[in-house]
Order: C-alpha cells, then structure tokens, then sequence
C-alpha cells in the first residue's frame, strides 16, 4: 500500500508528487496518457514566475525529472474507479488495482467539442483540437479557430506563423482571454476575427474542406472554404470516474475548498477539475502543493 496516489500527471498531480515526497511518504502518480497534460499543447509559457519564456513540454519535462528524482513513481494507466475501504482507498486502473491511505485526484479535463454533424469522423481529417500539435499539417493554408478563451487566442496566434489566413470564430462580441493576446491578434494582417458567430456545419467531402458560420444576431449563414478547423471552446472535466466519492457541481468540476477536501476523508482533488474561479498554470502547481499537504497531515494523523 501506498502512502498516497496521484491520479493525473499534469502540472497539479506531479507538483503534489513533488510535496509529498519531499514528506517522505511513498507516492504513486497514475497517468492515462503522457505527463503534462493541457499544458503541453502551449508553445511559450509567459506568466509563470521564474521562467519568462519556457515551452509547455519543457516544463512538464522539468516537472516530471523532479519527480522522478524525489522518488515518485509513475505508472500510464487509466484510472477507471475509485474505492473507499475506511482505512484505505483503491484505484482502480484498466491494468489492475493501487491501494494507498489517501488519493489526490489530478485529473484535468478533456477537449469541449462543437457538437455539430459529423465532428468525431472529421478528427484527423480536418478537425483538431491541438493547434500546437497539428498546425504545421496546415503551413501556408486557411484554417480557422473557434473559441474565445486563452486557448483558442494563443493557438490564432501559433497558426498566424504558419498559416497564410487564420480565422478567429467566437459566439461573443468580447474574449474571456488576455487582452494582450487580443490585441496581438487584431495587428496580424492574415488575421480575421469573426464574433457574435457560431459554426453550425462542417463541409467534406473525404476532408473538411469548408464550414458554415451562423451569425448569432442576424441569423445569416456565411460559408468559409478552409483547409482545417481548430476547437478551443473548452475543457470538460474528468471527474466523472469517481461521483461516487466527490461532489461535482453542475458543470461537472469536484466541488472543494481552497484545501482541496472532497467529502469523503482522505481524497483530495487538484487543478483543473477542482471547481474555482481561475485556472491557470500557477494555479494547478498551487493546489498540488496544498492537496499534498493536506495528504500528508491525513496520512501522519492515521
């Protein structure tokens, strides 16, 4: 049995690797994909102290050696089910079963998709939801970007390099994101920010090869021929493995404190799929850092 399991090896769930191993307690990180999550699809990290300008997969990088070297250990399994035993907790994974006295679930979130007809068979055809990782497929053509946030201004900015037009499709007249961001894009001349619009067709024919954009005031329908299509209209939470523990809230993020206690002693939660007003990079190490320690405090108290 471990002292405590990491479900989620993005920045939250390695930071708290990091705490509670310099605690001396044993640690478990269970991560479904590769570590680093969300934040391996952004280029350039500009507003996380220390570091001015470092790459979403240098940092993870960085993060995951220092786990490492603390001693934490890292299994890529998909954790499918948690359990609560009293004196301990069980994680169940698609390869088998982890116990330890406490867990902190790092989760994340997965890609928000449009919703629109035929979405899913145009993944890899025309549709992506990481510009980072599949913006030079589309060097020198028109692509465009949906959605309003951080994500989707940063992944604008990326295309604008690469891409000869890049359209910005938001349903609002304003963005969520950094006004710095915006007013970076609005100086791109290959740039065209289309607001107040929603997509409401995908046309294709073996690959996407336009779209439909549905004026939210007006209703008129305006036709964009293009060659790739990039989602950005958000994150839904993966916290829905483990309801049978936490609370959610209506939007499905794990309902907690700024301690990170879920209702059921001993399972804690960190980063993005905690509910809370910002999140961000410094955020997610933040409630790593808190939800180890308060691990720590539960595992040293029983």
């Amino acid at each position: 049995m471990y002292d405590i399991i990491v479900v989620g090896g993005g920045p939250a769930g390695m930071t708290a690797a990091i705490y509670a191993r310099r605690a001396s307690k044993s640690v478990l990180v269970l991560e479904a994909l590769s570590c680093g999550g969300q934040i391996l699809n952004t280029p350039d990290i500009e507003n996380y102290p220390v570091e001015a300008h470092i790459s979403g997969f240098d940092f993870s990088q960085k993060v995951y050696e220092q786990a490492k070297s603390l001693g934490a250990e890292f299994k890529f399994e998909k954790a499918v089910e948690l359990k609560d035993e009293g004196d301990g907790k069980v994680v169940v994974t698609n390869k088998g079963e982890h116990r330890a006295k406490a867990v902190i679930l790092a989760t994340g979130s997965a890609n928000r998709k449009l919703g629109v007809e035929d979405e899913d068979k145009l993944v890899g055809r025309g549709v992506s939801y990481c510009a980072t990782c599949d913006g030079n497929f589309y060097r020198k053509k028109t692509v465009a970007v949906v959605g309003g946030g951080n994500t989707a201004l940063e992944d604008a900015l990326y295309l604008a390099d690469l891409c000869q037009k890049v359209y910005l499709i938001h349903r609002r007249d304003s963005f969520r994101g950094d006004d710095t961001n915006a007013e970076r894009l609005k100086a791109r001349e290959n740039v065209e920010i289309v607001y107040n619009a929603n997509v409401t067709k995908l046309i294709a024919e073996k690959k996407l090869k336009a779209i439909e954009v549905t004026d939210k005031n007006t209703g008129d329908v305006r036709t964009i021929e293009l060659n790739g299509l990039f989602v950005a209209v958000g994150r839904v939470p993966e916290n829905n493995n483990f309801a049978n523990l936490i609370d959610l809230d209506s939007s499905g993020y794990a309902a907690s404190g700024e301690d990170c206690h879920t209702r059921t002693p001993g399972v804690f939660v960190a980063g993005d799929n905690r509910a809370k007003t910002l999140r961000q990079l410094v955020t997610a190490t933040a409630d790593g850092a808190m939800a180890a320690t308060e691990a720590v405090k539960f595992v040293n108290e029983r």
